[in-house]
């Protein structure tokens, strides 16, 4: 039976980052590790505000990476896992990709939907852990960002294998991510990878390509980042 949880209004629990680890806390706790998104989407009640990661701009890790990279779109495929509000997805569709988006969080998909209402993306509500059949080997290219990382480690190992059977033949994978060090301690949400946890996607068969370790400055603190591609 699964527990029932008794949650603070958003408009308090989101006063910082360290309130909403304690939200995924208490829900990886209660053998719910994912269930905490629709909890913090739903409360949000369009407040992008009340999201950590809501930038409402695309991710500058991808924007620099698809500039430096000049990816030929016309007919590719490409999957958003995790897809938050949109901004990702819909820079990718800007660029020519036929976007398919998706997120565990209903209310997150039908954010999505009022942002974006004329958009060409596909957005899906949908469980990574779960994933719809027709996924397998269907995309030219796929975006893991920030996803891997809000999962507890004991899930990590699932996901990785479910992510590396969405790639298409030649077709290409990039993971961004928080990185750190094996010694380096591991306590909420988000939990840094490691560059073997990130590797694995080489045990199950993919190539790397290339692989960044770096400090993103735009935060008030260093953040230090993986940005990993692979190719099948």
């Amino acid at each position: 039976m699964k527990t029932k949880l008794l949650l603070p209004h958003l408009s308090i629990m989101t006063e910082n980052r360290s309130t909403v680890q304690n939200l995924a806390q208490q829900y990886i706790e209660a053998d719910q590790p994912t269930a905490w998104f629709e909890v913090l989407y739903s409360q949000a009640n369009n407040d992008e505000k009340l999201i950590p990661w809501a930038d409402m701009k695309p991710n500058h890790n991808l924007v620099q990476w698809l500039d430096d990279h000049k990816i030929q779109t016309p007919g590719k495929t490409a999957l958003v896992i995790g897809c938050g509000l949109g901004d990702d997805a819909e820079e990718l569709s800007k660029r020519g990709f036929n976007v398919t988006a998706f997120d565990i969080s209903p209310s997150a998909i039908e954010w999505c939907k009022q942002r974006f209402p004329d958009s060409s993306v596909n957005y899906q509500v949908a469980d990574l852990l779960n994933p719809p059949s027709e996924w397998k080997q269907n995309f030219d290219f796929i975006l893991e960002s920030y996803t891997l990382q809000s999962l507890p480690p004991s899930l990590s190992n699932q996901a990785i294998d479910i992510i590396a059977k969405f790639l298409s033949a030649q077709g290409t994978l990039l993971i961004i991510c928080r990185g750190r060090n094996p010694e380096d301690k591991l306590d909420k949400v988000p939990y840094p990878l490691t560059k073997n946890d990130v590797m694995k996607f080489v045990d199950i068969g993919l190539s790397l390509v290339d692989f960044e370790d770096y400090f993103d400055h735009l935060d008030s603190q260093p953040t230090r980042r993986f940005r990993i591609t692979f190719t099948k």
